[in-house]
């Protein structure tokens, strides 16, 4: 896939719908954050106006659902740093599967899910349509739905022109350019290295503690992303009851693999881990400190030493500084 890199901030609010009206979509700069990399757009799905505004009515419409119960929201609520606050994340019927990743600095991101089995957001958005524990659906099902809609065929003639029909390609085109758009780099850490407000003595700590070898919690979780976008064996199960990325590599090596997620606004997105098996930060705070197996597939950065053995005060100060990393401009901005 052929890329462009957003390198422009966006207008402000002027530039959602103002002006004369246009036959073309209209151009969407993306905001690149201080710090941040520039990010990859794929040049044959460039971001619009309109285009985002028909993949944010897409990804909140459960007709995408066969039974129109199940929409993308509804595993990744906007209050939850579009997360999903339920242990095991429920499709159609109530099934569950794993815990739904959070959605934000997606346009930074290589792959998704969290084995890895999608190139792109285009990609991971044709996915949980048909799955059958997710939403159950065919695609060309939905494309009849769309087509027969009061509202859809102008939208989707609006974001990509009257001579295309609306497709499976064209409707995961927009809802990857809505998500391309859920940034969040505006948290207290971020306004702290601004120089606009200070840490308490704990959060700085707490952050002493994440960026230095006694925590070590930089090397997966460095800044600004706060995730490597790699794959660890973070040590959960002896025997690991998921495969994770090694059902998708074929190598027996990556057993129990899974993403990492950014610890941005992890203060909103618990529970914790593929299958949300933690509720509470203390508790993957303890995983680190002490609880994690140890076995050959385990990550090495593990291993390199038997236990962090923080103290509950330094436990409590690296808690307190990853709250730091909330950003409930992102949740407002949301609603």
């Amino acid at each position: 896939m052929f890329y462009a890199l957003a390198l422009v901030a966006c207008s402000n609010a002027g530039d959602k719908g103002a002006g004369p009206q246009s036959s073309e979509p209209t151009p969407y700069a993306l905001k690149v954050p201080a710090r941040f990399p520039p990010p990859l757009i794929p040049l044959d799905n460039p971001l619009t106006l309109e285009g985002i505004e028909l993949g944010r009515r897409l990804f909140n419409d459960p007709l995408l659902s066969i039974d129109s119960t199940i929409a993308c929201a509804s595993c990744h609520l906007p209050s939850a740093a579009f997360a999903d606050p339920a242990i095991l994340s429920r499709g159609v019927a109530g099934q569950t599967k794993r815990n739904s990743m959070p959605l934000f600095n997606l346009a930074w991101a290589p792959d998704f899910f969290w084995d890895g089995r999608s190139p792109s957001l285009e990609d991971q958005a044709l996915h949980p349509v048909e799955d059958a524990i997710e939403m159950g659906e065919r695609w060309n099902h939905v494309v009849e739905k769309l087509n027969s809609h009061p509202q859809y065929p102008a939208l989707f003639a609006r974001a990509f022109g009257d001579h295309l029909p609306i497709s499976k390609e064209l409707a995961t085109q927009a809802i990857a350019q809505f998500e391309r758009t859920l940034i969040s780099a505006n948290s207290k850490y971020d306004r702290w290295l601004r120089g606009d407000v200070l840490l308490t003595t704990e959060e700085k700590a707490g952050f002493d503690i994440f960026f230095t070898e006694q925590g070590d919690c930089f090397h997966c979780h460095g800044d600004p992303l706060f995730t490597d976008n790699e794959f660890h064996n973070n040590g959960l199960d002896m025997a690991p009851p998921d495969s994770g990325l090694a059902a998708i590599s074929g190598r027996r090596s990556d057993l129990g693999k899974f993403k990492t997620p950014s610890l941005r606004n992890i203060e909103f997105t618990a529970p914790y881990m593929h299958d949300g098996r933690f509720a509470t930060l203390e508790e993957v705070v303890e995983h680190y400190n002490t609880g994690f197996v140890r076995n050959r597939l385990t990550d090495p950065l593990l291993l390199i030493r038997p236990s962090l053995e923080l103290t509950p005060a330094q436990q409590a100060a690296l808690i307190a500084f990853l709250k730091t990393l909330s950003d409930p401009s992102f949740i407002a901005a949301q609603r």
